[in-house]
């Protein structure tokens, strides 16, 4: 019985480390972070990207991803971190990751919001157990400091993507291939 209790104790003492460092971050304040890193960049967006605005308000939710951080050397990838918001207010954390492979050297950080337009779109993304940037996004892109271009025929696309901040050593930024999944900071 005391080799057990002793067995016992080992195992129990020695797997403490290791659950520790497992935690979701409860009590972390990382929800806090996150969501002021998304006001920081959703004021930069409306006062850098003219229309982004008149977007969001049409928008029936969008998601805010304020730091992208991208590198690659052959095989390149990207991780951020950002929040859903729907009239204002977080609804959801998500993280976006992508992969890729090919002729790249070099590294980028962005931010980019995703404008969901319709509220079925909002639907799909939020019951996806992993969803990923597919053909029907639209980007909108502003060229020389003009407008995006908002108009009826843009507002009727099911999610638009707009990409700013851009900086670092990669030309351009997209996001095929990426894929966001419901977080718990």
């Amino acid at each position: 019985m005391s080799s057990l209790s002793r067995r016992h104790f080992v195992i129990t003492g020695a797997s403490l480390p290791l659950l520790a460092a497992c935690g979701n971050g409860v009590n972390s304040r990382a929800a806090q972070r996150i969501d002021a890193r998304v006001d920081a960049a959703t004021e930069f967006m409306y006062r850098e990207v003219p229309g982004s605005e008149e977007l969001s308000f049409n928008a029936a939710g969008m998601l805010v991803m304020p730091l992208i951080t991208e590198a690659g050397l052959g095989i390149g990838g990207s991780y951020g971190r950002g929040a859903l918001r729907v009239n204002g207010v977080t609804v959801d954390y998500y993280s976006a990751i992508a992969g890729t492979f090919g002729l790249q050297i070099g590294a980028q950080q962005y931010a980019h919001t995703l404008f969901f337009m319709t509220e079925e779109s909002l639907r799909d993304f939020r019951t996806s157990s992993g969803w990923a940037v597919g053909g029907d996004v639209r980007y909108a892109v502003n060229d020389r400091g003009g407008s995006l271009g908002v108009d009826t025929t843009v507002l009727t696309d099911p999610v638009i993507a707009v990409i700013y901040g851009q900086a670092g050593l990669i030309v351009g930024a997209t996001l095929d291939d990426t894929r966001y999944t419901r977080i718990l900071p």
